[in-house]
């Protein structure tokens, strides 16, 4: 990898610790950003026009899927790139939190709506889906020079090399008493 693919695309965990912080800020400033964009504020239904009662939502279909598509596309980025948590915070966190203000700004009482139902499921939807892009994401990680030495046994064919055709494997344990026989 080249000095700049590998500053832009390399664990976080080896970058120093001003520069993963910012990582994360920016990519919580872009989450928060694409919700802002994509959903407007007051997320109420209203009236199709007035004296109407027939009800419609701010919310267009195209907005949502721009927020979905922004927020996995930065959950494959942060899954990739740092520890598992980290992409529920960075990247589901603060557009959970901006719908919370949303709401919680609406001048109804929280029990004349269904908001808080609304602001949970969608929560934990979104939540849900970071978790699960960020899990995938993280399997196309490059080696993190993890050692499994010492966790895999050896495995040895006692026989098969005496001709016989018959041999028997075992497997070697490693001993505790490295001067005892087994």
């Amino acid at each position: 990898m080249t000095p700049m693919t590998e500053k832009l695309l390399g664990l976080l965990s080896k970058r120093p610790w001003t520069e993963r912080w910012l990582t994360r800020l920016l990519g919580a400033a872009l989450s928060s950003a694409a919700y802002l964009l994509c959903l407007p504020w007051d997320l109420r239904n209203r009236p199709e026009s007035p004296g109407s009662t027939t009800e419609t939502t701010p919310v267009s279909v195209l907005g949502v899927a721009a927020l979905a598509v922004t927020l996995l596309l930065l959950a494959v980025y942060f899954g990739r790139r740092d520890a598992l948590a980290w992409p529920l915070l960075v990247v589901a966190a603060p557009p959970a939190t901006l719908m919370y203000l949303s709401f919680r700004t609406n001048p109804e009482p929280p029990d004349a709506s269904l908001w808080p139902l609304t602001w949970a499921f969608s929560t934990l939807v979104m939540a849900a889906g970071v978790l699960v892009v960020a899990s995938v994401a993280r399997q196309f990680r490059e080696d993190t020079g993890d050692s499994t030495d010492g966790l895999v046994f050896s495995h040895s064919s006692s026989g098969a090399s005496s001709g016989t055709g018959g041999g028997s494997s075992a497997v070697r344990r490693p001993s505790l008493n490295p001067g005892a026989r087994s």
